[in-house]
């Protein structure tokens, strides 16, 4: 795939109807020659839409015009492309978290989370959000997360974690008004309610920061799940992660070697063989939900809609 084609991908199936602002910017780095050498001068992985658009903003630049938005980019080319390469996309979605609940309310209680690719660990603390599945609120407080679930009873109450730690090769501290500036930029920008959510959740992470280690998803993940205690499920768990990695399959060999269970919301391109999974709901990018490899629910990329197709959870919370 070319990075021209990269990008007329990432309109089509990632902003369009989600970001007209990223549609049309996709659009245009598609059909710009100038904008495209200069992006082929970056390593594949850090060629990406969602990356560069971050790195303007972040940089204050215009991403709503895209003929100023080019100007920006090629007048300030170093600055991005220093920037690029040394930053990743760590969105840190706490939406996501509505997908990922279903899942763990069903697992014997309580819980040991470890989040792989944990950015600053706000998808560390699917107990202590709200989330809305139609009209059907679980839990109180904020933030609240809406999801559109299809085929899913929710769950009646939250699971109970008595342990939670992040693994990522650049942990993000909410602490640090520059990480937190970095997390804003990568919201996109008509967004708000995302942005407002990330404030929210923020307060949440700052009041009882988890345990964040700075290591690799394969090398250093056995010695962070040793710490967890031993009398609660252990539940490692990653969302939009695998693509990140050099080789996703080591590390999908080392996750099952470990005890406790594995949840993913990543690319449907990365189910094992074996797995026929029914058609996703619309032709927008779909993630899949897993649990121990098993695919449960088709998923949009921020958590905000679930179709599930897989056995009804029992959501057993003894």
């Amino acid at each position: 795939m070319t990075v021209a084609d990269e990008y007329l991908r990432f309109a089509e199936r990632e902003a369009r109807g989600v970001s007209p602002t990223y549609e049309r910017l996709a659009c245009h780095v598609a059909s710009d020659a100038d904008l495209l050498d200069r992006l082929a001068t970056l390593p594949a992985p850090k060629q990406q839409p969602n990356l560069l658009f971050a790195v303007v903003r972040l940089l204050g630049g215009p991403v709503t015009d895209p003929a100023a938005f080019r100007g920006f980019v090629l007048d300030q080319w170093a600055g991005i492309a220093a920037q690029m390469l040394v930053r990743a996309t760590q969105t840190n979605e706490v939406g996501r978290c509505a997908a990922l609940l279903p899942v763990l309310a069903g697992l014997p209680q309580p819980l040991a989370l470890i989040d792989v690719g944990a950015s600053a660990g706000l998808c560390l603390y699917p107990d202590r959000y709200a989330y809305r599945y139609g009209t059907r609120t679980v839990g109180a407080g904020a933030p609240l997360l809406d999801c559109a679930a299809t085929g899913l009873i929710p769950p009646a109450r939250l699971p109970r974690v008595i342990w939670r730690a992040g693994l990522d090769l650049n942990p993000l501290d909410v602490s640090d008004p520059d990480d937190v500036a970095w997390l804003d930029a990568l919201i996109w920008p008509e967004h708000g309610h995302r942005r407002e959510r990330l404030r929210q959740a923020v307060e949440v992470v700052r009041r009882d920061p988890p345990l964040l280690v700075r290591g690799d998803a394969v090398t250093d993940l056995p010695a962070l799940a040793a710490r967890a205690p031993r009398d609660a499920t252990l539940v490692v768990y990653h969302t939009s992660m695998l693509y990140q990695l050099p080789d996703p399959q080591a590390f999908v060999d080392t996750v099952r070697a470990l005890r406790g269970h594995w949840v993913a919301v990543d690319s449907p391109r990365l189910i094992g063989p074996g797995h026929r999974l029914p058609a996703p709901p619309s032709e927008a990018l779909h993630n899949v939900l897993t649990l121990d490899g098993e695919p449960l629910a088709w998923v949009r990329g921020h958590g905000q809609a679930l179709a599930w197709f897989g056995p009804i959870a029992t959501h057993s919370l003894t």
